[in-house]
């Protein structure tokens, strides 16, 4: 957001009466080990992070706009408020589907089941499998 982290954090210890628990909280030190193998961030003390880094919740996410002030902030902001509203419209309609659905096979005999059945799988999320990361050899 065209501040430096250093700045960031600053600000943000600043107005810490504006990041609750539920907006904002420090990663534990076994999480952020998790991510820096994940990652392949430096260890500390080798130019790298030397802290635990803060993590924000979407509530947090919108607070940092705020304490920043920036065009660019406010940009981000409106951005991470239009993609929360666009993500809770999409749960909202798919619950709505999935109770109009739950409705029309009460309402329909055992004929329909393979229908239904399909829909639902249609309705859930895809899902990938995982791959190795890091380089196969061709080679068994």
């Amino acid at each position: 957001m065209g501040v430096t982290t250093k700045r960031f954090n600053e600000k943000v210890k600043r107005n810490a009466e504006r990041f609750p628990e539920d907006f904002m909280f420090q990663l534990g030190a076994d999480e952020y080990e998790g991510l820096t193998r994940q990652f392949g961030t430096s260890k500390p003390g080798r130019g790298g992070r030397r802290y635990v880094p803060y993590v924000f919740t979407e509530h947090g996410a919108l607070m940092t706009a705020n304490v920043l002030n920036s065009p660019r902030a406010v940009e981000a902001s409106v951005q991470v408020i239009r993609a929360f509203v666009k993500m809770r419209n999409l749960i909202a309609s798919n619950a709505e589907l999935s109770a109009k659905i739950s409705n029309l096979e009460k309402k329909y005999d055992a004929q329909f089941k393979v229908v239904f059945d399909a829909i639902k799988k249609l309705m859930l999320p895809p899902t990938k499998p995982n791959r190795d990361i890091g380089f196969v050899s061709k080679k068994k």
